[in-house]
């Protein structure tokens, strides 16, 4: 699909750099306290690092997954056209 990932790195503070199958690029940030349950081993700044790319999915050691879809829809909202000032309107 094209919300496939092809390239993955791990940045500080929990964020992803991601670039999808259709050339999108962005960054996902993970909050740290949304980090539970299954994502609780994500705490850990070094096991966050082992992430990798499992059939077009961020993954890491354990079978832990994020949904590439979802990723996609938050990359792709960072980079919606601001909306124009029309008439009265101040940016």
């Amino acid at each position: 699909m094209y919300w496939d990932v092809v390239e993955v790195k791990p940045e500080p503070h929990y964020c992803l750099f991601v670039r999808f199958k259709d050339g999108l690029t962005g960054r996902v940030l993970l909050r740290r306290e949304e980090l539970t349950g299954a994502l609780a081993p994500l705490r850990d700044e070094r096991f966050f690092e082992r992430v990798f790319i499992d059939y077009g999915a961020i993954a890491w050691p354990g079978e832990i997954d994020l949904a590439p879809d979802a990723m996609y829809a938050q990359v792709a909202g960072q980079y919606r056209e601001p909306q124009q000032a029309g008439p009265g309107k101040s940016r």
